[in-house]
């Protein structure tokens, strides 16, 4: 009798990127163009403090996060800077859109560990392109 090999297709974890934008008019465009990613999946929170909870209780491989600044209760600077003193989320790649336009800001960004930074109006396609490639780094 012939025996029968049989094969599975490879499965792949899907990989989650949090947005955190409380404007809906930023977050959507973000979230369609960050879901064309191939496996990615996006959550959107509209505050740090939710993203923060999530992230730290959440099952899900969070592979990346985008983030504004300019956030009810904490802004981005505070969530970047506690999101890095997390061992486990320590090399989280971190994309910053904001409209922040202080001159300090693309330094304190770096300071933190900010992977990338785009000052509104910013080109969705730019930061999907700029996703893409930090994930492939990882």
């Amino acid at each position: 009798m012939a025996s029968v090999i049989v094969s599975f297709p490879k499965i792949t974890m899907q990989q989650t990127v949090f947005i955190v934008e409380d404007s809906e008019g930023a977050a959507t465009p973000l979230e369609v163009a960050l879901q064309a990613v191939i496996g990615v999946r996006v959550r959107l929170f509209s505050s740090a403090g939710d993203a923060l909870n999530t992230l730290g209780s959440t099952p899900d491989h969070v592979a990346a996060l985008v983030t504004d600044l300019n956030l009810p209760l904490m802004d981005g600077f505070e969530l970047i800077r506690r999101v890095r003193s997390d061992r486990r989320y320590s090399a989280l790649p971190i994309i910053v859109v904001s409209g922040d336009s202080h001159p300090d800001t693309l330094d304190r960004l770096i300071r933190l560990g900010a992977n990338a930074y785009f000052p509104k109006p910013y080109s969705p396609m730019e930061i999907r392109q700029k996703l893409e490639s930090l994930l492939n780094e990882h």
